[in-house]
């Protein structure tokens, strides 16, 4: 049986982690909603050029002189894995999650003959995939110590894959994150980035989010030289689309963790009732003991 000084430093230890979480569930809760409005202002924008990207795509398929960044090489042999995760833990399974579905993926497609290169963005991702899939790392990212994430980390992660792409790294690259749902919910997505995206996947994912059918697939335009308009298109959907899956994945981090450290909270709570009733128990039977001890040696003497 523990010694009720060993009871009390325990409960004195839990209560202090609970202070913790407590505080740390409520810094979360206040970044939520600024990285949730962010979010879900730049999610109307981003939908609306995926579809206008997947409609030019699609138009663009038969022309051998389309651009590589629209319509693909035509090969499908090295396929490039963008994870992004957080950079900090203690948010429940939000960093495992992604990673996970990342490794499943990157190990079907070896079964198939295929060559996987992996990005992360994030240092969680980057640690978690270092276990198995280290020779398939080909370079990280992440925002420690930054406050908020801006744009041009996305421009500069964009033109890192173009700048991959077109040294021929990949055919394929894949962009793996965390779609903030809600604040108790976030769902692991994969979204292809290059080649664009065909049309039935721009308009399920317009429909998911705006919650009606899809509209029509539009026939656009482009005057007067469609090379320079994609040429300048293509690298800043990239950086459109990226921008979008960090803030949706800044929203779920911040909700993730504000939902763990919420259960670690209650749960702290339940196991300083235990130890207390443990405590309060260790200690009545100290003094009943105590107590039998002074009046046997009463009544022996």
């Amino acid at each position: 049986m523990p010694s009720l000084k060993s009871l009390r430093n325990r409960i004195s230890s839990v209560k202090s982690t609970q202070k913790i979480t407590k505080a740390m569930k409520m810094v979360a809760a206040a970044k939520l909603r600024r990285a949730q409005a962010q979010a879900e202002a730049a999610r109307p924008y981003a939908a609306r050029m995926a579809e206008m990207m997947a409609a030019l795509a699609a138009g663009a398929a038969d022309n051998p002189d389309a651009p590589a960044l629209l319509v693909g090489t035509g090969r499908d042999r090295t396929h490039l894995l963008v994870v992004m995760t957080a950079d900090r833990g203690l948010a429940g399974a939000f960093n495992t999650q992604v990673a996970r579905a990342a490794r499943l993926r990157a190990l079907a497609l070896e079964a198939e003959g295929k060559s996987v290169k992996i990005f992360a963005v994030g240092r969680k991702g980057r640690d978690f995939l270092k276990r198995d899939l280290a020779d398939r790392l080909i370079g990280d990212v992440n925002f420690v110590g930054r406050k908020s994430i801006e744009f041009a980390d996305a421009e500069a992660i964009a033109q890192r894959l173009v700048e991959e792409f077109e040294q021929g790294g990949f055919d394929i690259c894949t962009l793996f994150y965390n779609h903030f749902v809600s604040v108790i919910a976030q769902r692991p997505t994969m979204m292809p980035l290059i080649p664009t995206h065909q049309p039935d996947v721009a308009n399920d994912n317009r429909r998911a989010e705006a919650g009606r059918q899809a509209e029509p697939v539009e026939d656009y335009e482009i005057e007067p030289d469609d090379g320079g308009v994609l040429d300048a298109l293509l690298p800043r959907n990239l950086a459109v689309q990226i921008y979008r899956a960090l803030l949706d994945s800044a929203a779920g981090e911040h909700g993730a963790r504000m939902t763990a450290m919420d259960n670690a909270s209650r749960n702290a709570g339940d196991m300083i009732n235990r130890l207390t009733l443990n405590y309060n128990r260790t200690r009545q039977a100290n003094i009943t003991r105590e107590l039998i001890e002074i009046i046997s040696g009463a009544e022996a003497l």
